[in-house]
């Protein structure tokens, strides 16, 4: 069937910029297939960068590994509340420069993919809106409604004009080829009723007509309007998209999750890169051309900036790490992925596509260009516990559990998405030898009574409204004067403080004395905090902390979301119980330390410090000095033995820390804490934490990261490396002198392979870092890797039995021979 171009046209601007692709205009349209540049269609790969989750310093070393990694294209929000945090008040600066960033993966030559939104979601505080927004006359966010429109309109505006101005549209020359509109409104659209319907085509209309010469998408929008891209996001949207809204838009996925973001509270969570490729391979397989990974680099949520309960370390699993460092397997063999698909580009492109269906589980899918030796196949095993063989035109092709092989030639396996030929490897955190010599002061909050707090309310005031978001602390007190008949006459019977609250959290003293702590969950924000105290004849003070940990980012009328203590009761009084919610409480925004700016050197000496000793207690602030660690790898803070708060260095905030949520593990969701280098001077670093409920920062540890141990686990039946083949124009050819599978290993950063820690060719099992071997394996297994690898930067080791000793040292000859090898990098100075 005939391919029908699009009928909108993008016209091209005629100023010229220097993106790296090609220092000339580009236009871009798209059709059934694939976007099209310069009239050329084209296959992207792409991943979502954020750039306020990392610095300007760490964008170049991850655009350029993303670049490694097969990626044609770099994702990105556009995040309306870090530009525009006071109405009329903007920050480009920083960690939050778009133009910068944008500008940076144009010097690359990879092409950019601009989420403007302004709704984002991205467990980003709000989704993204600014607090401000909440408090316009008569909003109501994400609506066909006047006021929303009005600022919505004049934000896209802003940046749409901004990237103009800057000649990064690919019509100027620039590397932006696509923008999206929205995020995701078709789960809430139906709360909105008629209301939803006409802003999503408002929308639509709004962003095509800002003329930015690209096309626009909406993601998860199954009526996209007219010429915008409606677009899958998910984990399988080969089997979940149910395709684009018209015959002339092309399939496109804007979300590949790559694991799951965490909260506090969750265990760890993981995505198998095996299941990532075959997911790949089969969106391309079923008219795909276009995949994002979400994330592929998460990054760090600096400061207040992550959503309700969402951990400060994001999307760790990712290809690129919280560091910024190559997780393997996945970053390999993804990139893999991508190079197989690549060397089927002109039959994805311009092939016939079909389908065999073998059985329920096996299928042949190929792409072929009629009169010309143009062909790639899929072979696809869906069955995820059974391997299978297909007959494929007239040649036996042996599928492991749920994989998909490709022949870009329909002949030559050169990937199966099961049969990771990528290496391993496993990260280490290990304590500076400069930077942990740590001498802790600290300075404990006053606890205020109602008499100091200036803003008085009958009743607890709600916690999102009176905060504005410029604190994640608020105080409430109230007083009330008992005499002795009021209160319990049996010593063994203490009166029990009730505190019905919306969420977050919340710390309670009574007369000063620290009663306890009490928090909600990301599932439910709302708990009940209950706590015997002692009361006195007199006056008593009742002295709540309360906390955000995060603004809501997702779902209907965002604007209409509470926080904070609704209810407040005394029970078991002479009299019964005592409801003292409409007792008139006083209230404060923050927490005076965060007020004076304590957390930075000038402002140290507005407090009196003290020598800490131990554990201490809750609302206390700790200072200490720290050298900058050795070298250059990436840094951490280990605030295993704290409990909950909020740490600085340098006067930075490096975010919300919460290790005493515990997973069902056990353990906490996060232990380590990320320090940007550029945070960092040679000497006398500042380190501030704000412990919310009593901690011992004795144990906390300054720690390098690496992955300097890496891994092979390869078997016979493993294809060669995907870069044993290339492209010779209708042909796919060796692209080395001798093809065969083998374990290829490649220490980072230049680093030489020091040690081989274990190897075994016979049946070990495990993961790098924890394998063991099994009931046979080649005892020259270690001397083997040693004499191809000790001492080079990257090496190759031959899946040959001879080499590993032949018969004569073969255990078990008959089983499908494994070779596994970890193997330790460093520097020629150190093992």
């Amino acid at each position: 069937m005939a391919i029908r171009v699009c009928v909108f046209t993008l016209f091209a601007f005629l100023v010229v910029s220097g993106f790296a692709h090609a220092k000339d205009k580009k236009n871009v349209t798209y059709d059934a297939r694939s976007l099209i540049i310069n009239g050329q269609r084209e296959l992207l790969f792409s991943g979502s960068v954020h750039y306020p989750r990392s610095t300007p310093e760490m964008w170049p070393d991850i655009i350029q590994k993303a670049k490694e990694g097969g990626l044609n294209m770099i994702q990105t929000y556009v995040f309306w509340n870090a530009h525009e945090p006071e109405e009329g008040k903007f920050n480009f600066e920083g960690n939050y420069n778009l133009v910068k960033f944008i500008k940076l993966i144009g010097d690359a030559g990879l092409y950019v993919s601009l989420r403007v939104g302004p709704f984002i979601a991205a467990e980003w505080n709000q989704g993204g809106f600014p607090y401000w927004l909440r408090e316009v006359p008569n909003i109501t966010l994400r609506s066909y409604n006047e006021p929303f429109k009005l600022h919505m309109e004049r934000y896209v505006k802003m940046i749409v004009d901004m990237m103009k101005k800057e000649k990064l549209f690919a019509p100027q020359g620039g590397p932006i080829i696509m923008a999206q509109i929205e995020n995701e409104y078709d789960s809430v659209q139906l709360a909105y009723r008629e209301m939803g319907i006409k802003y999503v085509h408002w929308a639509a209309n709004m962003a095509m007509g800002l003329g930015a010469g690209v096309p626009w998408v909406m993601c998860k929008q199954d009526d996209a309007p007219g010429p915008v891209i409606n677009t899958c996001n998910g984990r399988h949207c080969g089997d979940t998209f149910p395709g684009p809204n018209s015959p002339n838009k092309p399939s496109l996925w804007t979300e590949n999750w790559t694991a799951q973001y965490r909260v506090f509270g969750d265990p760890p969570s993981q995505r198998a890169a095996e299941d990532i490729a075959f997911a790949v391979a089969r969106f391309f397989a079923k008219n795909g051309t276009h995949t994002n990974y979400y994330m592929y680099h998460g990054g760090t949520n600096f400061g207040k900036t992550a959503s309700s309960f969402v951990t400060t370390r994001y999307y760790d699993e990712a290809p690129l790490d919280e560091y910024g460092l190559l997780r393997e397997p996945k970053f390999g063999h993804l990139r893999d992925v991508h190079r197989a698909l690549r060397l089927s580009k002109k039959a994805l492109l311009w092939g016939v596509p079909s389908v065999q269906k073998i059985n329920e589980d096996l299928e042949i899918r190929t792409y072929e260009k009629p009169g010309t030796d143009i062909c790639a196949a899929f072979l696809t095993n869906n069955n995820s516990k059974t391997p299978a063989t297909i007959n494929f035109r007239g040649q036996d092709y042996g599928l492991p559990q749920k994989s998909i092989s490709i022949l870009p030639d329909c002949k030559t396996v050169v990937f199966n998405t099961q049969t990771i030929v990528a290496q391993h490897n496993a990260r280490s955190f290990h304590p500076s030898k400069k930077a942990n010599k740590l001498k802790w002061e600290m300075s404990q909050e006053s606890i205020p009574t109602i008499e100091e707090l200036s803003v008085k309310y009958k009743s607890p005031l709600e916690l999102y409204a009176f905060t504005k978001d410029t604190s994640d602390y608020a105080w409430y007190s109230t007083s009330i004067n008992f005499n002795r008949y009021d209160l319990p006459m049996r010593s063994d019977i203490l009166p029990v403080l009730q505190i019905a609250n919306l969420g977050h959290a919340m710390v309670a003293f009574v007369n000063g004395e620290y009663i306890g702590f009490g928090h909600g969950s990301h599932i439910e924000k709302s708990f009940v905090f209950q706590k015997p105290i002692n009361l006195k004849p007199g006056v008593n003070h009742i002295s709540l902390l309360g906390m955000t940990v995060g603004f809501p980012n997702s779902g209907a009328y965002m604007e209409k979301r509470f926080a904070g203590p609704r209810a407040v009761t005394i029970q078991g009084l002479n009299a019964g119980t005592l409801d003292v919610t409409l007792n008139t409480w006083g209230h404060e925004v923050g927490i005076e330390g965060e007020k004076l700016q304590v957390y930075t050197e000038d402002k140290l000496s507005k407090v009196k410090w003290t020598l800490a000793k131990g554990s201490g207690p809750p609302l206390t602030w700790y200072k200490t000095y720290f050298n900058a660690p050795e070298g250059d790898s990436p840094v951490a803070l280990r605030l295993t033995t704290m409990g909950k708060g909020v740490a600085w260095v340098n006067g930075q905030s490096i975010g919300r820390y919460w290790v005493n949520y515990l997973s069902p593990l056990g353990q906490p969701s996060q232990s380590e804490y990320h320090i940007p280098r550029s945070f960092l001077k040679p000497g006398k670093n500042l380190l501030v934490l704000f412990e919310e409920t009593g901690g011992n920062p004795d144990g906390i540890e300054v720690l390098l990261v690496n992955r300097d141990t890496i891994c092979s686990f390869i078997s016979e039946d493993h294809p060669p490396s995907v870069k044993s083949w290339e492209r010779n124009g209708d042909q796919i050819q060796a692209a080395v002198e001798d093809v065969k599978t083998g374990a290829h290993l490649s220490c980072p950063d230049g680093k030489k392979i020091k040690l081989v820690e274990f190897a075994s060719f016979g049946d070990p099992f495990g993961s790098c870092g924890n394998y063991v071997e099994g009931k046979c394996t080649s005892p020259n297994s270690k001397k083997v890797v040693e004499e191809n690898c000790l001492g080079k930067n990257s090496c190759s080791i031959p899946l040959e039995r001879e080499t590993f000793g032949g018969k004569s040292d073969d255990g078990c000859p008959d089983i499908t021979k494994v070779l596994a090898v970890q193997v330790r990098c460093g520097r020629d100075k150190s093992v």
